[in-house]
This record gives C-alpha cells, sequence and structure tokens, in this order.
C-alpha cells in the first residue's frame, strides 16, 4: 500500500499500549458512539485477514430494545426469569452497541449454490475470520478510548439467538460484543507466563509446577478482590466438568455446518 493511500487517524494510541492494556468492560456511560466513529471502527474489523479472502463472517449491530432485552436474558441463562425478577449481564442492553459476530457463507451459497459448506474446515474458517473481525474491532475501539466484553454466553441458547436475528441458512451467531465509553476501571488479570504459551519447534508440554504457580497467582488476583477460593482450576472445573452447550453442533448441522 503505497503512503498516499493510507488512511490515517487522529487521538488514537499506539498499537501495543492499546493491546497491551486490554482488559474486559463490563460497565458504560450513557455516551453514545457517534457515526462516523462507528463505521471507522467497522472498517477496522473489516481490514483484518481473511482465510482465502472468503471473508466468511458477517455482523448484526442490534438497536432495537426487545432484541437487547431477549439477548440478555439468553446472556444470563436467564431466560426462565420472571419480569422484576433480577439477572446478570445489564450490560447488554445498557451498551452504546451491541454487536453480534456471525459465520456467514449464505453469502457464499447466494453465488455458488452448490458450495460445499458442511465441511468441518469451512467451520474453522468461519470462526477464525468471525474472531480476527472482532478483535481488530476491538483493538481500534480501545485505540480511541472506549472499551468493550466479548460475550460467548449467546451460545447459551444459539437457535433462540438465530432466531431472534432472523439467520438464514448459512448464517451462525458465534458471539457478541458490548461496547461503549467505558464506566470502570477494573485492574488486568494475569495470564499465562510466555513460558506456558511459547514453544520453539515443538510442542512443549506444560511444566506441572509451574503451573500450580499460576493457579495461586490467580488465586492471589481473586482474593484481593473478595472473591476468595477462586482460582484458574476453579474457572477450568466450572467450565468443562460437564457437558459444554451441546445443543451447538446440532444447531450447526441445521445451517449447513460440520457434516463431515
Amino acid at each position: 500500500m503505497t503512503t498516499e493511500n493510507m488512511t490515517t487517524y487522529g487521538d488514537s494510541k499506539p498499537t501495543l499500549e492499546t493491546i497491551l492494556n486490554h482488559r474486559s468492560i463490563r460497565k458504560f456511560t450513557n455516551q453514545p458512539i457517534d457515526a462516523a466513529t462507528f463505521e471507522q471502527l467497522i472498517e477496522a474489523g473489516m481490514a483484518g485477514s481473511s482465510s482465502g479472502f472468503l471473508q466468511s463472517a458477517s455482523i448484526i449491530r442490534v438497536t432495537d430494545a426487545k432484541q437487547r432485552y431477549d439477548i440478555r436474558r439468553i446472556c444470563a441463562d436467564a431466560q426462565q426469569a420472571k419480569d422484576g425478577e433480577k439477572y446478570g449481564h445489564p450490560y447488554v442492553e445498557q451498551c452504546a452497541e451491541l454487536l453480534i459476530f456471525c459465520m456467514d457463507n449464505h453469502r457464499h451459497q447466494t453465488l455458488v449454490p452448490n458450495a460445499q459448506i458442511d465441511w468441518t474446515e469451512v467451520n474453522i474458517v468461519g470462526a477464525v475470520d468471525a474472531a480476527i473481525m472482532a478483535q481488530n474491532l476491538l483493538l481500534g475501539a480501545e485505540s480511541i478510548g472506549l472499551g468493550g466484553v466479548y460475550l460467548g454466553s449467546i451460545r447459551n441458547d444459539i437457535k433462540r439467538m438465530g432466531d431472534i436475528l432472523k439467520l438464514p441458512q448459512g448464517v451462525v451467531p458465534l458471539f457478541g460484543m458490548a461496547l461503549g465509553y467505558p464506566d470502570q476501571n477494573p485492574a488486568m488479570r494475569p495470564r499465562l507466563p510466555k513460558a506456558l504459551i511459547v514453544s520453539t519447534n515443538q510442542y512443549e508440554p506444560a511444566d506441572k509446577s509451574a503451573l500450580d504457580q499460576y493457579n495461586q497467582t490467580v488465586a492471589d488476583y481473586y482474593a484481593a478482590r473478595g472473591q476468595a477460593g477462586s482460582d484458574w482450576v476453579q474457572t477450568i472445573e466450572s467450565y468443562l466438568d460437564k457437558p459444554v452447550r451441546p445443543d451447538v453442533l446440532t444447531h450447526l448441522n441445521r445451517q449447513g455446518y460440520a457434516k463431515r
């Protein structure tokens, strides 16, 4: 790309500073995101890499109050809650922008009706494209003072999400993002040490003592925030010691994916 074709944006923090100061934001001010800024963020998301240039992702912008209400109940796993009953994820309704990132091969089947989207590899491509798009968008947002949080919890009822958004065959909601101006400044959660993430030339299994040490670091982090007894092992157990959203595969199959 030549310099004359490059667009520059003011008031944007340096890339590494933005990335290394990431934290999830779940409380927002009432300030809206102006239209020009929102368009820039969408462009930032779309500028991300795409597997095979298939561009297998789409964004649903949710502005309808009733849809947000319904999506919040899915995210909070509170679809049976009675009106007036308290439940979590208020930011789903309160954020300036609620975006749902979808795996999308409907466009491809429109142009090529016999496109074979039922291969598992196509599923992986769509998930990777959506993740890259979302992270580009979020980093762009954070660089100009916005914040956000990912919402994997929309998959608590993935079929209902598809119904709410009227998603056709070939489109699957993967995760959401609540976006806005932060009204909190949470501490950064400790990440795994680099030595447990990066291997050279071949996979190097994590050392158990190093994992135990990291688990204690996480426990200390939670204890300092009034959550004594919480640690990384508990996080793993709470997520992986039971069936994990078993209806997801059925819905993928229903939408034409992951059949072989």
